[in-house]
């Protein structure tokens, strides 16, 4: 069975779109083992031990609950656990999946309010602080529930600062709850649950943690779990509460993904081998690399502010009466590499590097390759030394 749907070519696909990211073969040789009873001693052993020490990765001491899901589905989980019907709730429109998230709360009879983006930037603390203000200045109860956030928003490339964010709320002396989605953050880019006082946050498997579809996540802080026990949305397989108390013993109130776990049990080991500092840094140099040859080609980089520059992907501009999406088709057509497309209105405007996950020097080097022969098969305008820009800067900062 043809798994990647290409024409016959040497070496491996590149698949380079910012999630699903390729799983390090340590991984793929956890999963590939016997699926164990999920009632029986050895799990509750096992989950236990995986429960505790993926923690680290959210840098929380806290609680956190793992689903057989994607990461759609935890932004529910967050939502449905800690709110109520006709509850207000503050989002800042940073591109694509902010839209869908504020979408969802719709369909969840919550009263989203978007605060205006330009999907180049991240999140505005001001503009988020002003109108927390203004609702602590209307009579009796705050309207504003939760303020929600995309961390690194995937369709733009650009990355919010929480730690402003939180700043922003407690300079408003607002009780909102803070929700914020790191699913293409996590394990790639700096973030601290505990610190930065983050009362739920989102992730998923397939990104950062290097694993297949298939796992999402909330951390979840003594003050959300406090909110949780008053929420009426309905829940029943997001409750937190059947999962929390299944958890205290290291199983699961349903089937688990028994295997996913096994491979994140080797994913999180994996990240606490490297330091998570230390992964940061790579993905820091890795997005700056790529920047470098963006600029060096003459094309210019979706994100505006410096400050919120991604280090999990790069989003490209082309230029006006070109086709991102005919560019990507020639470099999957030539050299078996897949780009991420434009979403919402940047469809066809926009293609996106992925430089996440498992990955290094090498790949990275060849990835930009592809962009750069892409470029000139398509026929798009540029200026060739891209590549050459990105080793300067690779080689000079091993």
């Amino acid at each position: 069975m043809a798994y990647v749907d290409t024409k016959p070519t040497g070496g491996r696909h590149f698949l380079q779109i910012p999630g699903p990211t390729n799983v390090p073969d340590r991984v793929l040789r956890a999963m590939d083992n016997p699926t164990m009873d999920h009632r029986g001693p050895e799990f509750g052993r096992f989950g236990k031990a995986l429960l505790e020490k993926v923690r680290a990765v959210f840098r929380t001491e806290g609680h956190v609950v793992i689903y057989p899901a994607s990461g759609t589905g935890a932004w529910e989980a967050a939502l449905a656990n800690t709110l109520s019907p006709g509850d207000r709730v503050l989002m800042s429109e940073t591109g694509w999946f902010a839209t869908l998230w504020r979408e969802m709360a719709e369909r969840l009879s919550l009263r989203p309010e978007f605060l205006k983006g330009d999907w180049r930037r991240g999140a505005d603390p001001a503009q988020i602080e002003a109108r927390l203000r203004e609702d602590m200045k209307s009579p009796g109860e705050q309207a504003i529930k939760a303020v929600c956030v995309v961390h690194n928003e995937t369709s733009t490339g650009a990355t919010s600062r929480i730690d402003e964010v939180r700043k922003a709320i407690d300079a408003a002396g607002h009780p909102a709850l803070l929700l914020v989605d790191t699913i293409s953050s996590l394990g790639s880019i700096d973030y601290r649950h505990d610190e930065w006082g983050v009362d739920v946050t989102v992730a998923g498997s397939q990104k950062g943690l290097m694993l297949p579809p298939g796992l999402s996540f909330n951390a979840v802080s003594a003050k959300a779990l406090k909110a949780s026990e008053d929420a009426k949305l309905p829940r029943s397989f997001w409750d937190w509460r059947s999962m929390l108390a299944a958890n205290e013993t290291g199983y699961f109130p349903y089937t688990p993904a028994t295997n996913l776990l096994y491979g994140l049990d080797a994913a999180v080991d994996m990240l606490a081998e490297a330091g998570l500092d230390n992964v940061f840094a790579r993905h820091d140099r890795h997005a700056e690399a790529t920047r470098r040859a963006v600029r060096a080609w003459g094309l210019e980089i979706q994100c505006e502010e410096p400050r919120h520059y991604s280090s999990s992907l790069t989003a490209v501009r082309v230029p006006e009466g070109h086709s991102a999406d005919a560019l990507r088709a020639t470099i999957l057509e030539r050299h078996n590499m897949s780009l991420g497309n434009g979403l919402g209105p940047l469809k066809d405007r926009v293609f996106r590097i992925g430089h996440l996950g498992d990955f290094g020097d090498l790949q990275l080097v060849g990835t930009l390759g592809g962009v750069e022969m892409g470029l000139r098969a398509a026929g798009v305008p540029h200026k060739p030394g891209g590549v050459q820009a990105a080793m300067e800067y690779l080689s000079g900062n091993a």
